[in-house]
């Protein structure tokens, strides 16, 4: 029988003997007097507190125990070891290009770009992974000669330069790619076998000697015998000095000087050089019926119209303006519909032909409502469009994800990129909102 067994038993035993003596179905005789119930009594404290100071020292034991394996524990060599990664290491981007993305944490990416006149070798992308490593082989960015295509012809030698090249040409030839023979090419800047670009000139005789001489915008041509004044091509000779554009669109030489034109849907600006879009929405010469919306473009006009995703499933959604689409309230059991975009918005950019790269082309953010705390964390990314990497995501800021275009975009042509934001509280996820961005690059690079 078990101390705390027997402790029961007694306890009992002196309880029912007290009890029946005080009923009165036990004779006097039989009954316990007070000394021996005090006596039993005393012996059951003494037996209690043995068993309480054995159970503390028994318990001193364990936790002196505990604190010992613990401390040997912390001593193990190389401890933290089995621990898994939380991050990856540092990431360069590489020589002759750019890195985006500074955070290392398991699942976020880097990616990167190459200067002009570099291509990219390896992976564009990087994902730092569980095992905090990165994924994907080493980035590099090769040197692309321009040289390499042989631009000069009749044994001209190809000399590289920044973002360009010159070709040193052989005797007797001439030319931007040496392409002429300099004994019976004429000048690439005169216009030849053209009456209308053909003028005498004045002549007059001084001493007995005749002098001549060509109005502005011409040069003197032909013989002693048989002179004549030719047109000076000022387009060709600006395009010859490689001096930049002498017109933003087309330069078109006229008798004597020149002038530039723009395309349709563009004006000219008073510096007689440059072209101006015409905004046909502001100006109200579009055609767009009612119910659509004149987007302006580099040249023109698109008039739109978006529509909100079809209903299906639980989740269904409502335009509460031109531009944006809401969904409408979920079931409380529905977690699809929870995970669908609370918001869709619509957004038109227009871009000049061949941009120049990285460019931050579209901002995105949440507001908090008046007397309502905002979520504590958002997240970024592109949700669909990105399928060549011409964009990457990353945050400018705690509230602010930027889309920013990596690669030059030659027009015309439309791209549409989504990108989305998640907002969390506590880690817990809240809402998504989604931005369906479409770029509309114009033929021009102005």
């Amino acid at each position: 029988m078990t101390p705390g067994v027997l402790c029961n038993c007694l306890l009992l035993l002196c309880l029912t003997a007290i009890d029946d003596c005080h009923g009165g179905t036990q004779g006097p005789q039989s009954c316990m007097d007070r000394h021996q119930v005090v006596g039993v009594l005393r012996q059951m404290e003494k037996f209690l507190k043995g068993q309480e100071m054995r159970f503390t020292e028994g318990l001193r034991i364990m936790k002196s125990k505990l604190a010992a394996l613990q401390n040997s524990v912390s001593k193990l060599p190389q401890a933290d070891q089995y621990l898994a990664p939380s991050t990856c290491p540092s990431i360069d981007a590489p020589s002759h290009g750019r890195k985006y993305g500074s955070k290392y944490l398991i699942g976020h990416e880097v990616h990167f770009t190459c200067h002009t006149g570099y291509q990219l070798v390896g992976a564009a992308t990087r994902v730092c992974q569980e095992n905090g490593t990165w994924s994907g082989g080493d980035t590099a960015c090769k040197d692309i000669s321009e040289c390499a295509s042989n631009p000069c012809q009749n044994g001209g030698t190809c000399v590289e330069g920044l973002n360009q090249y010159k070709c040193t040409c052989s005797q007797n030839w001439s030319g931007s790619h040496c392409q002429h023979q300099t004994q019976t090419a004429p000048p690439e800047w005169s216009v030849m076998n053209d009456p209308a670009f053909s003028r005498k000139p004045r002549c007059a005789k001084v001493d007995h000697t005749q002098h001549c001489s060509c109005d502005a915008g011409f040069h003197m041509s032909g013989t002693a015998d048989n002179t004549v004044c030719q047109d000076v091509n000022e387009c060709e000779v600006y395009k010859l000095d490689r001096g930049g554009k002498l017109c933003v669109h087309a330069c078109v030489n006229v008798p004597g000087s020149y002038h530039c034109s723009c395309p349709d849907g563009f004006t000219l600006l008073p510096n007689g050089r440059g072209c101006e879009d015409v905004d046909e929405c502001l100006s109200q010469q579009h055609n767009c019926t009612r119910g659509t919306t004149c987007i302006n473009t580099g040249g023109s006009f698109q008039c739109v119209n978006p529509e909100c995703p079809r209903s299906h499933g639980n989740v269904s959604y409502v335009k509460t303006s031109s531009f944006q689409c809401e969904r409408n309230p979920c079931p409380m059991e529905s977690r699809s519909c929870h995970l669908a975009a609370k918001t869709i918005s619509f957004h038109y950019l227009s871009l000049p032909s061949g941009l120049q790269t990285p460019a931050t082309l579209f901002r995105m953010a949440t507001a908090a409502a008046p007397g309502r705390a905002g979520p504590d964390s958002l997240r970024f990314g592109i949700a669909g469009g990105n399928t060549k990497g011409l964009f990457v995501m990353q945050r400018s800021d705690r509230q602010t994800g930027e889309l920013i275009l990596v690669q030059a975009l030659r027009g015309p042509q439309e791209v549409t990129v989504d990108v989305d934001m998640s907002e969390y509280t506590d880690r817990s996820f809240q809402a998504k909102h989604v931005a369906k961005v479409h770029i509309l690059v114009s033929p021009y690079d102005f």
